[in-house]
C-alpha cells in the first residue's frame, strides 16, 4: 500500500479519488482532520467516518511522532505522498505558529519515521530498493517574479515572503537533506496555484462562486494584477503519479499548468461563465459585484513555472487549459453547493 497524508484537504482527496480510479492497490489516508480536512471528500470511495477495503483511514496528526511511527511501521507502505500542510497565506500572516507545527515539525516527524522504517528493510531487498518519499511542495518557496523575470525552474533560488511559504521551504530543504544526508529515496514537487473541486472555501476561486451565489462582493485585492499560474488539481494528481512511478530519487520537478493569468482576469472570468451558467435574477453581470480590497502584507507579484523537466523526462503535460479546468470547476460547486454548505457550517466560513 501507500500512504497518503493530508488524503482528507483539497488535493490529497483528489489525489486518492485518482489512485482508486487508476489503480487497485491500496491507499492509506493519515490526516488529522483540521479545519481544511473532510472526510465528505471520500464518501465515493467509504463511509463517511469509516473506510474498508482499497482506501483506508487513520486519525493521526503529524506533530504526534510516536502515533506517525506507530502508522508507518504498521502499514509498511512501499510509499509515502505527502500533502499535509496549512496552506492559506492569510492564515500564516495572522497565526504563523500552526505553519511551523505542521509543516516544519510534521514533515521532520514524517521523515524520521519513514526513515526508520525504510532504514529497518533488508539491504538490497526490492520492497527497499522500490520504496519512495515523494513529498508535495509550493512554487512560493522561489519567491516573487517581476513581470519580464523567466519563470521558476528547479534551480531557482529560494527566496520565501510569507510565513506559509517560509516553513513550505524550510520543509523542502528537509527533504532535500533526508536524502543527501541518509540517503532516503525522496521525491520533491513544486506545484503552481490548483483548483478544481472539494477547494476549501478560502480560496479565491471557490470563495468568488460562493460570494457571486450570495450576492455578495467578490473582494479582490490591491489592483487585481498579481499574477499565478493555474493548474487544474486532476491535472497535478497525474503528474505526481508520473513522478512517483518514474522520476528519480533526490529530484525535483516543477508542476504548472502553462495558465498564467491575474487575479482580476480570473475573477472576470468566473463572472463571465456563471452569467451564462446561473444568471442572476437581475440579469445584471456577477462583474458587479467585484470590489478592490486592501492587499495584504508580503503579496508576491507574480509566479510562474517552467515545467519542461517534467515534461521531457515523464512525458507529463496538463489536459486542461484554464478555460475547459475552470468550466469544469464551476460546474462542479454548482452542482455540490450542499457541500459547501455544510463546510461552511462546520467550519464557520463565510
Amino acid at each position: 500500500m501507500i500512504i497518503v497524508t493530508g488524503g482528507a484537504g483539497f488535493i490529497g482527496s483528489n489525489f486518492v479519488l485518482d489512485w482508486v480510479a487508476t489503480t487497485s492497490e491500496s491507499v492509506l489516508v493519515l490526516d488529522c482532520l483540521s479545519y481544511a480536512g473532510n472526510l465528505e471528500n471520500l464518501v465515493s470511495v467509504g463511509q463517511q467516518g469509516r473506510f474498508d477495503g482499497q482506501v483506508l483511514f487513520s486519525h493521526t496528526n503529524l506533530r504526534d511522532f510516536p502515533a506517525v511511527q506507530s502508522v508507518i511501521q504498521q502499514a509498511r507502505p512501499r510509499a509515502i505522498v505527502h500533502f499535509a500542510a496549512e496552506s492559506h497565506v492569510d492564515r500564516s500572516i495572522d497565526g504563523p505558529g500552526d505553519f511551523i507545527h505542521t509543516n516544519v515539525i510534521g514533515t521532520f516527524n514524517l521523515l524520521q519515521s519513514a526513515r526508520d522504517w525504510w532504514a529497518s528493510l533488508a539491504s538490497g531487498s526490492a520492497e527497499k530498493e522500490r520504496f519512495r518519499f515523494l513529498h508535495v511542495s509550493t512554487d512560493e518557496v522561489y519567491g516573487s517574479l517581476s513581470e519580464n523575470d523567466p519563470p521558476f525552474h528547479e534551480s531557482t533560488p529560494y527566496a520565501p515572503n510569507s510565513p506559509y511559504s517560509a516553513s513550505k521551504a524550510a520543509s523542502d530543504h528537509l527533504v532535500r537533506a533526508w536524502h543527501h544526508t541518509y540517503g532516503l529515496p525522496t521525491l520533491t514537487t513544486n506545484c503552481s496555484n490548483n483548483y478544481g473541486p472539494f477547494q476549501f472555501p478560502e480560496k479565491l476561486i471557490p470563495l468568488m462562486i460562493s460570494h457571486a451565489m450570495q450576492g455578495k462582493a467578490l473582494p479582490v485585492y490591491g489592483d487585481g494584477k498579481n499574477i499565478r499560474d493555474w493548474l487544474y488539481v486532476r491535472d497535478h494528481c497525474v503528474a505526481i503519479r508520473a513522478v512517483l512511478e518514474r522520476g528519480r530519487p533526490g529530484e525535483v520537478y516543477n508542476i504548472g499548468g502553462d495558465a498564467e493569468m491575474n487575479n482580476l482576469a480570473v475573477v472576470e472570468s468566473l463572472c463571465d461563465l456563471l452569467d451564462a451558467l446561473r444568471p442572476r435574477a437581475d440579469r445584471k453581470s456577477y462583474r458587479e459585484q467585484i470590489q478592490f480590497v486592501k492587499d495584504r502584507p508580503g503579496h508576491d507579484r507574480r509566479y510562474a513555472i517552467d515545467a519542461s523537466k517534467i515534461r521531457k523526462e515523464l512525458a507529463w503535460q496538463p489536459a486542461e487549459s484554464f478555460h475547459s479546468g475552470i468550466r469544469k470547476t464551476i460546474a462542479w460547486y454548482l452542482e455540490h453547493q450542499s457541500w459547501v454548505a455544510n463546510l461552511q457550517q462546520r467550519r464557520g466560513v463565510a
